[in-house]
């Protein structure tokens, strides 16, 4: 019988997942990205990335995820992070990361329902990150040309809806297949 008390804080489980999530994403959106022809906009296997770690471990994993992977490629590649952006998709890891209450991944089981649900969820999200707040932020503080920024929002929105539905989906379920159905274990 196990009678520890659940913490209501911050787990060893959720920091070291915050640490290789971040490390992950990072690596892949510096590494794995394809340019779309649009300045500053590529195509990003990392937004796929952070869907399976916000789905596994929630909204606050999934900010820091976003939000450090994101400002650490800033850093490195552009020297300083573009805030807009950085908030935008630590927003949208902590929007993708609401859907760990439904998905409810660790106990092994993902419908068709459940993975239909989780797109049309990450639909929403997207637009909403890439084609409002992105683009409001760069005008705000940045103060860039809205056609400019809402042409970039727009297409990003488009690439990581694919890459989140595609790869994401794709980690999404190869995760469950590797874990035990909730109902695989049975007490003697």
């Amino acid at each position: 019988m196990n009678n520890r008390k659940k913490s209501n804080g911050f787990s060893v489980r959720s920091v070291v997942a915050t640490g290789i999530g971040a490390a992950v994403f990072f690596v892949l959106m510096k590494f794995i990205s394809i340019p779309t022809g649009i300045s500053n906009t590529n195509i990003n296997v990392a937004e796929g990335w952070l869907a399976l770690i916000a789905g596994l471990f929630g909204p606050v994993v999934g900010l820091l995820v976003g939000f450090i992977g994101h400002t650490l490629n800033d850093a490195v590649t552009y020297g300083s992070p573009w805030w807009s952006w950085v908030i935008a998709d630590a927003l949208f890891g902590f929007l993708l990361g609401l859907s760990r209450r439904f998905l409810l991944l660790e106990y092994g089981d993902l419908t068709a329902k459940k993975l239909i649900q989780f797109n049309i969820w990450q639909v929403v999200v997207n637009i909403f990150v890439w084609v409002v707040v992105a683009p409001v932020g760069d005008i705000l503080i940045y103060k860039e040309a809205a056609q400019k920024v809402f042409l970039q929002g727009a297409v990003t929105a488009v690439v990581n809806i694919v890459s989140v539905a595609v790869i994401g989906s794709l980690l999404l379920v190869a995760y469950v297949k590797s874990r035990p159905k909730k109902s695989s274990l049975r007490s003697e």
